[in-house]
């Protein structure tokens, strides 16, 4: 494990952000196992909520999805998250994620197109959409009048 992941790995524990996350897998029945770069998988989350293949919580990516999902520009994208909450001192990256989300929605109408942590792990990388914000799709169809 690179060292840089292995700091990320310790802040996340101690910023009781992984802890938490572990405890949302558990709770959603997620089975967990070591990943690669010090992150914790979580396949078969089974609660309906958030709507995404995957989402992060410390160095905990929960999914839905069976062993073998979590590889490439995902996890590339979810692990970006996991170092977001080291940034952010841990759980304090839940407050400011839904607030991105809101800002995000506000401008545009989709609650990832202009969210500020979605952007810096990588939309396309993410499977989200680049959405236009309200006022620049205003403004093409009133010059294509």
């Amino acid at each position: 494990m690179r060292r840089s992941h292995r700091v990320r790995q310790v802040i996340n524990y101690v910023n009781l952000s992984t802890p938490l996350g572990l405890l949302i897998a558990r709770i959603g029945g997620a089975r967990t196992r070591r990943g690669e770069r010090g992150l914790v998988y979580a396949h078969g989350y089974r609660i309906p909520f958030p709507v995404a293949g995957a989402f992060t919580v410390g160095n905990v990516i929960l999914t839905k999805h069976g062993e073998g999902y979590l590889t490439g520009c995902l996890l590339d994208h979810e692990s970006r998250h996991a170092s977001q909450y080291a940034f952010c001192v841990g759980l304090p990256m839940l407050v400011l994620y839904v607030l991105a989300s809101a800002a995000s929605y506000a401008v545009c109408g989709h609650p990832a197109s202009w969210n500020l942590f979605e952007r810096m792990a990588g939309l396309d990388d993410g499977g989200y959409p680049r959405v236009h914000p309200w006022w620049r799709r205003r403004w093409r169809r009133s010059r294509s009048i």
